[in-house]
């Protein structure tokens, strides 16, 4: 991305950026941080340190280097400080959104390269792969936190000093690492959303016990095989004195059926035609039907009991049978729509994920070590927080200017 900027906006993204870096302490950390996100917003083309210098006046190749792959400061206190920035500015929050997304590379060097399943990719190919956390509300979402998932293979002592992963960095599943950017932005006291996820993390039972373990709401994607029983009055209190908030069980339900089977089994009424927002070519809408449900694995399988939930279905006019399903623990009451909006609200992932690697270059990180990726990110985040930021304050100034020009009229 080459951003175009006038004096008004070089001078507000130097206020941004003082109030941002100062978390770094020394004047050098400051400066070369300032460079670098100047250089991620400026340069068209590859992120390359080397064209970044060359495109900024106060551009150093050896000094940006020494920054971001040697340099020892922190990230996570820049990102928590990036993160209140941006709650403040956007608010209502309307949902945390959960995703991960592929960095293809070439060799075999970058610190947790493997060939491995990548969603960008759509299949299995040579790459980093990063799980992450957005905050989302109606009008913009951004990214809270990143994290690097790490194959077994790179926790070898070997690997792991010649990249310089940090000792107590362990080996965890991506719904756990997503597990621990959750724990973090709680700490960090970020607003609650509804966490949304695909069926990735959505189908694994232990993840939907976390968060809800957490108190925290979600609507999840799950397989169209996950078996549920259907809560036709046949879900009862245990009578056991246990403490604690009673969970139900199945009374004399039979066998659990597919979420598939359950839906298509739906009456013709049951169907809804909802329109959850207004897309390029126009009104985003579908037909969806939702009912409580309890999934059957932990009963089945042992582990935490669940609760009673919604099972949210979509069958769009043109399909022979139901194409995507959800599972959500939102009240009783929840109205349709409501579950929709927030089943649909990951469209965000996609355009952001779009503009943070097409127009920052978050996958373009050169270098190979683990602290040096995590600086990268960090300050392509801090990039994307200015553009939001921007974008908001320039929707702003549009609609305000109108309203003063209506009414001099």
């Amino acid at each position: 991305m080459v951003m175009n900027t006038t004096r008004a906006q070089r001078e507000r993204l130097k206020g941004f950026l003082d109030d941002m870096l100062v978390i770094l302490g020394r004047s050098e950390r400051r400066q070369w941080g300032d460079v670098y996100v100047r250089g991620l917003l400026t340069t068209s083309g590859r992120k390359a340190i080397a064209s970044m210098a060359t495109r900024v006046s106060d551009g150093n190749v050896q000094a940006m280097q020494q920054f971001i792959g040697q340099s020892p400061w922190q990230w996570e206190p820049l990102r928590r400080r990036l993160a209140h920035r941006l709650v403040e500015a956007l608010q209502p929050v309307a949902a945390w959104i959960v995703d991960d997304t592929g960095f293809p590379k070439k060799g075999t060097h970058s610190v947790g390269v493997a060939r491995q399943y990548s969603g960008t990719l759509g299949k299995v190919g040579n790459c980093q792969v990063a799980v992450s956390l957005h905050y989302a509300t109606d009008d913009a979402a951004v990214p809270l936190d990143f994290a690097l998932y790490l194959p077994e293979e790179w926790l070898e002592e070997g690997r792991r000093r010649e990249a310089g992963i940090p000792q107590d960095v362990t080996f965890h599943p991506k719904w756990d690492l997503v597990l621990t950017l959750i724990d973090r932005a709680l700490a960090w006291e970020v607003p609650r959303g509804v966490i949304t996820a695909d069926a990735g993390y959505g189908s694994i039972t232990e993840f939907r016990a976390a968060l809800a373990e957490r108190k925290l709401l979600f609507v999840v994607g799950i397989q169209n095989t996950t078996a549920v029983w259907v809560d036709s009055g046949n879900l009862i209190v245990p009578s056991s004195g246990r403490r604690g908030r009673p969970r139900r069980r199945p009374l004399d339900a039979g066998a659990p059926v597919s979420v598939a089977e359950v839906s298509q089994g739906l009456s013709r009424e049951r169907w809804q035609h909802v329109t959850w927002r207004e897309g390029s070519k126009g009104p985003m809408t579908s037909r969806f039907a939702a009912i409580r449900i309890l999934p059957s694995h932990s009963y089945q399988h042992g582990g935490d009991k669940e609760e009673t939930l919604w099972l949210l279905a979509e069958w769009p006019e043109e399909e022979a049978v139901p194409t995507k399903f959800w599972l959500a623990n939102l009240p009783e009451g929840t109205s349709l729509i409501s579950l929709v909006r927030l089943a649909k609200i990951r469209w965000w992932i996609e355009q952001g994920y779009q503009q943070l690697k097409d127009e920052l270059g978050l996958d373009n990180y050169e270098g190979r070590t683990w602290q040096g990726w995590h600086h990268h990110v960090t300050l392509t985040m801090l990039a994307f927080g200015f553009l939001t930021l921007e974008s908001l304050y320039l929707k702003k100034n549009f609609w305000t200017a109108l309203v003063s020009a209506n009414g001099a009229s």
